[in-house]
């Protein structure tokens, strides 16, 4: 089966179906040597966020690109995130505009609701303390009509959601002027989500998979901040996978990247090694059999393989809006 190196968006855009993930990369010289590796290998989609703290290390590399000529800016696909204290009808033109400064870009080509939660805003704090984290009354309407404004006013192409469930994408929908192009969620072998993925195919907009890999550097980022580790799913030494990337002379991340593609979804694989960018996108020119996919359809865990949860921050995990199981 053929797996699309772009996907269709709505207004005739077009989303590369591999994108190069920033999550966790903070450090600029490590951003410099993912961005300019992943940039002089293909990569033509960067996914970032306001919550990352790295939109101002990513507008930099950008614009040595750019001002060389190697790129015109209309050759990238950028995504970018609204964050959590921004999921307020008055705050999302404002944070906006800040990730614009910040890329400095006139425009992105994806904005996202991060997550369906909002925390309160404090001015001038950038990323709020976990423990001191509150929660907004949630409006997912009212912020959907300010996205929509933000296509208008043309500082984004087109608009989408990340992390919500069925019920509240289903209720945007109800309401929208500007439908949600796609659903960024967390998708991989061991977490497949396939009723969400079915819900959001059936009504047009795609569905991107991130931590498509498992992210086996989750508990770092649960150790910067004080949290317990927990136990990660290891799908990069699945016997399963394994047996197959030896078929096809791949690696097992090459295997779980393909498997994803021929679902029709689009995937973020996130590295700081060239080796690794290298290998995450060299992944169109082979194709998972009807036997090897059904194996890795026979790997689903569901909830129990789910990383990144949330829960670590207990007022959303207590929030009504809260969009995964508990």
């Amino acid at each position: 089966m053929a797996a699309k190196i772009f996907k269709d968006l709505p207004g005739g855009l077009k989303m590369p179906a591999i994108e190069i993930g920033t999550w966790q990369i903070t450090d600029e010289a490590d951003i410099e040597t993912a961005l300019n590796t992943a940039l002089e290998l293909g990569y033509r989609h960067i996914d970032t966020a306001f919550a990352y703290e790295n939109e101002h290390f990513i507008g930099r590399v950008l614009q040595e690109w750019f001002s060389s000529g190697k790129l015109k800016r209309e050759d990238l696909f950028i995504t970018t995130k609204l964050p959590l204290q921004g999921v307020h009808p008055d705050r999302v033109e404002m944070f906006i505009k800040k990730s614009l400064e910040n890329l400095k870009l006139d425009y992105v080509d994806l904005y996202l609701i991060h997550f369906p939660v909002g925390l309160k805003y404090v001015e001038g704090e950038t990323n709020p303390s976990l423990v001191d984290m509150q929660t907004e009354p949630e409006d997912h309407v009212g912020v959907w009509k300010k996205m929509e404004e933000q296509v208008d006013a043309g500082r984004t192409k087109t608009i989408g959601l990340a992390n919500f469930n069925v019920r509240q994408i289903d209720r945007i929908l109800q309401s929208a002027r500007i439908k949600p192009a796609c659903l960024q969620v967390e998708l991989h072998v061991y977490l497949q989500q396939r009723e969400l993925v079915k819900f959001c195919l059936q009504n047009g907009f795609v569905v991107v998979a991130y931590s498509p890999l498992g992210c086996p550097g989750y508990n770092k980022s649960l150790e910067e901040i004080g949290a317990e580790p927990k136990k990660l799913p290891d799908m990069l030494h699945d016997e399963t996978i394994k047996k197959i990337a030896t078929k096809h002379t791949k690696s097992t991340a090459q295997v779980m990247l393909r498997y994803l593609l021929q679902r029709d979804l689009v995937a973020i694989p996130k590295s700081v090694t060239p080796a690794r960018i290298k290998v995450n996108i060299d992944v169109f020119d082979f194709s998972l059999d009807a036997a090897e996919v059904k194996a890795l359809d026979d790997l689903e865990v569901g909830e129990e393989a789910r990383v990144c949860d949330f829960k670590i921050i207990p007022a959303l995990l207590n929030h009504p809006e809260f969009p995964f199981s508990k």
